[in-house]
């Protein structure tokens, strides 16, 4: 794809990887495919280095690094995509997951719950479920003789 169409991957308003720091790899594609599974690449791989991106900040950079730390390989981030038979299409569905993945880990973690103690009627509402349920099991019981 001519880098002229797509300037760059952008992930949100503040970020976009430029197509400069993405490589491809291309290779034959498992599964069915008839004549042309021998002679068509069709799987793509993505590949963007993390640690060497020049266009995140410090605080992104270590965001990525620590929350993706299980996907990356050396710091180096791969994507492949092969569910389509056209390798153009597993091309952009290589670019979204790519996209989704970042913008996932860049998103700011959400508040820790705060503890809270239970209101008294709950306490109550709670002890009395238990006495009917512990009843209705003695019921169950063989007669004591």
């Amino acid at each position: 794809m001519p880098a002229a169409h797509r300037p760059g991957l952008r992930i949100d308003a503040g970020l976009t990887i430029p197509e400069s720091e993405l490589s491809w790899r291309f290779s034959r594609s498992s599964g069915p495919g008839g004549q042309g599974v021998n002679t068509a690449d069709s799987r793509v791989e993505l590949i963007w280095d993390v640690a060497g991106s020049t266009v995140l900040s410090p605080l992104q950079r270590e965001r990525l690094l620590e929350r993706l730390s299980s996907r990356l390989v050396g710091g180096v981030l791969t994507i492949a995509a092969s569910e389509h038979r056209a390798q153009l299409r597993n091309r952009d569905a290589a670019r979204a997951r790519l996209a989704d993945v970042v913008a996932d880990a860049l998103r700011p973690s959400s508040p820790s719950r705060r503890r809270t103690k239970p209101s008294r009627g709950a306490k109550e509402r709670r002890l009395a479920a238990k006495k009917r349920r512990t009843y209705v099991k003695q019921l169950r019981r063989p007669p004591l003789d």
